[in-house]
């Protein structure tokens, strides 16, 4: 004897899956995960090749330089650049009873990335469902639910700063705002070019359309640094963030030369101002921090 098969029409309430507890159990994980944060910033531009990943690697670094507690959670799911860039590639994670124990930088920078669970340089995420397709529909839906278990699950301990380096993309603003309700705000990155800035205003709108803080905007690439003579040569064409932040009505929190050492810094897996904190980009990186922290609200020791 055969048993038809059930349509979801058939399928009273969820099945018996308790879905619903599932997730307010989850949810309040996270919210007593993330009390243990003082400051949550997401580092968003919305534009790719703007050099968002090595800001954020770089300002965790200069926060740490100054006694903080840092982590960092790279929200690039299928271009995860930050576990390189802080040299923990190839750190084994350990799941305690508190939850997964982040990768370590030298620095003390807690890290969590899908780079560290991929078995090989070459191995892509994907997304298991029937066909591509079908996973291609929800691909939005499962990176975001593979983030919040980024955010739950990992025993970051007491912070006082989580930095989420977002991927490019003005819909990860909502996306990210969604997980942390509490965001204490958004730093958005741009280089002097038009068509970056075309999509960067597009950012700071969606930001401030989902009503979360824009800490203010900072200028990437400011002119290339030569490593020779020390002269700054402008390196884009385009204007500058001073007059897009204007427009835009936030704060303008400064400029960053392109310094060649940087990038080589990154593929050496060592953070730029840990290896080489002088010179015009390192104090231009140092005194970025320092104008965040200065910005930052109030907020009682987790």
């Amino acid at each position: 004897m055969t048993r038809p098969h059930k349509s979801y029409r058939d399928i009273v309430g969820d099945g018996g899956s308790d879905i619903v507890g599932q997730v307010v159990a989850q949810q309040a994980r996270l919210r007593a995960r993330m009390a243990a944060v003082r400051w949550k910033l997401a580092v968003v531009s919305g534009k790719g090749g703007v050099g968002k990943s090595v800001l954020a690697a770089n300002l965790a670094a200069a926060f740490a330089r100054e006694g903080h507690r840092v982590g960092v959670l790279d929200a690039d799911i299928n271009g995860p650049s930050i576990a390189k860039m802080l040299g923990v590639r190839g750190q084994t994670l350990r799941v305690t009873g508190d939850g997964v124990v982040p990768a370590v930088s030298a620095q003390g920078i807690r890290v969590m990335s899908m780079d560290l669970l991929l078995p090989s340089d070459a191995t892509p995420v994907t997304w298991d469902a029937p066909t591509q397709a079908e996973a291609f529909t929800w691909r939005g839906t499962m990176e975001a639910n593979a983030l919040r278990e980024f955010l739950t699950d990992t025993a970051w301990g007491d912070l006082d700063l989580l930095l989420a380096d977002l991927p490019p993309g003005t819909d990860r603003i909502p996306t990210i705002a969604g997980l942390l309700p509490d965001l204490t705000g958004t730093l958005i990155v741009t280089i002097p070019s038009e068509i970056s800035q075309l999509v960067v205003r597009k950012s700071i709108a969606m930001a401030q359309e989902v009503k979360t803080p824009v800490l203010g905007l900072v200028e990437n690439m400011a002119g290339y640094l030569c490593p020779h003579c020390g002269g700054l040569g402008e390196l884009f064409h385009g204007p500058g963030g001073e007059r897009l932040a204007a427009e835009a009505g936030i704060p303008f929190l400064g400029r960053i030369p392109f310094d060649p050492r940087i990038a080589a810094a990154g593929d050496r897996g060592v953070a730029f101002l840990a290896a080489a904190a002088g010179g015009p980009a390192g104090r231009a990186l140092t005194e970025l921090a320092g104008r965040i922290l200065a910005g930052l609200p109030p907020a009682g020791a987790p």
